[in-house]
């Protein structure tokens, strides 16, 4: 890792900062160093933004991370894991460092592609990696599955889907997003009109310094338990993405259906990590998602929100650190 370098807090106050400053668990995020930086093009031209971490020779960890995120959202599994292994993560398109794309590459498709290209430009000949994706990073790597099969048994030793879904974000929604705790009628009314709230609400643009803040973002970003640290990292990292990527991104997975992956295209021995507590995708997603798949390792279960690679950030290591041991020599 090189240096560490302060990203600055564009949404968090003086008072906030000053609430944050002895938690070690803030300053690791603060402090958050840049890996080496790989230079990688998707197949449209994109640059997509991909820092290496950890030593040159070890097993190789790819990690894709969800909407409104970035690399410093994997810092608890990066600052663990690449002690001993070498930790590829990058910004998908039109997050963070990454570029934006034109008009008509803003399609799940794309998330494949941009994937498969980090894992052509990072790995090497003899190399295949454990491939980890949380949210919309876990759609990207099912995705990459149905558009590159042959990939898949190429470059992935094994998988990891944290808080995902195959598709249907909006399948009972208001049951979801209240906990069970709505009835009809209203649970009904939730389901017709949510759709299309997230969509208008996904594009609006969000001041830094928004009024109650963490109240827009929580607790449906993350759970109502999650650290103070935790929370102020999802909210620093949705309210400082783009309004146009937040927009496009929303849209295009509110339209993802279940069915529309060929799931026996994911061969590769894939492990799903779901959370009781999600409020945005729901647990019952990562139940669809483990029961679609071919080479299942079955359903690791948390208690918590969305974000469980924050909540629960040395259970999630402790999965993928497992899962290092599934390895296949590549054979000429």
């Amino acid at each position: 890792m090189t240096a560490a370098v302060s990203p600055g807090w564009r949404t968090l106050s003086g008072d906030d900062l000053a609430r944050l400053a002895g938690s070690d668990e803030f300053q690791l995020y603060d402090g958050f160093p840049q890996g080496r930086v790989l230079d990688v093009r998707s197949a449209d031209g994109t640059s997509i933004h991909t820092e290496v971490f950890g030593p040159e020779n070890g097993y190789p960890i790819v990690l894709s991370h969800g909407i409104c995120c970035g690399i410093r959202f994997w810092a608890n599994q990066i600052t663990a894991l690449s002690t001993i292994y070498r930790v590829i993560a990058f910004d998908h398109r039109g997050h963070c460092r990454s570029g934006r794309p034109a008009r008509d590459g803003w399609t799940v498709g794309h998330l494949g592609d941009d994937l498969a290209a980090v894992l052509r430009t990072a790995l090497r000949p003899e190399e295949r990696a454990l491939v980890a994706g949380h949210s919309m990073g876990g759609i990207a790597i099912q995705a990459w599955a149905d558009r590159y099969p042959d990939d898949v048994a190429r470059f992935a030793d094994s998988v990891a889907l944290i808080n995902s879904t195959p598709g249907d974000l909006t399948r009972n929604i208001a049951s979801t997003i209240s906990g069970g705790r709505l009835r009809a009628p209203l649970s009904t009314l939730v389901d017709l009109l949510a759709p299309v709230a997230l969509k208008v609400l996904g594009g609006i643009p969000m001041p830094g310094r928004l009024l109650r803040r963490a109240g827009v973002i929580s607790p449906i970003a993350i759970g109502a338990t999650a650290s103070p640290a935790a929370r102020a990292l999802v909210q620093e990292l949705v309210l400082s993405t783009l309004s146009p990527t937040r927009s496009r991104w929303f849209r295009t997975l509110l339209a993802l259906r279940d069915g529309q992956f060929d799931a026996s295209r994911l061969t590769a021995p894939t492990l799903v990590i779901g959370s009781t507590g999600d409020q945005l995708l729901g647990y019952a997603a990562s139940g669809r998602l483990a029961a679609r798949l071919p080479n299942s390792l079955g359903l690791v279960t948390l208690r918590g929100g969305h974000c469980a690679p924050l909540e629960h950030p040395q259970a999630v290591t402790a999965a993928l650190w497992k899962l290092t041991g599934l390895r296949t020599p590549i054979t000429a």
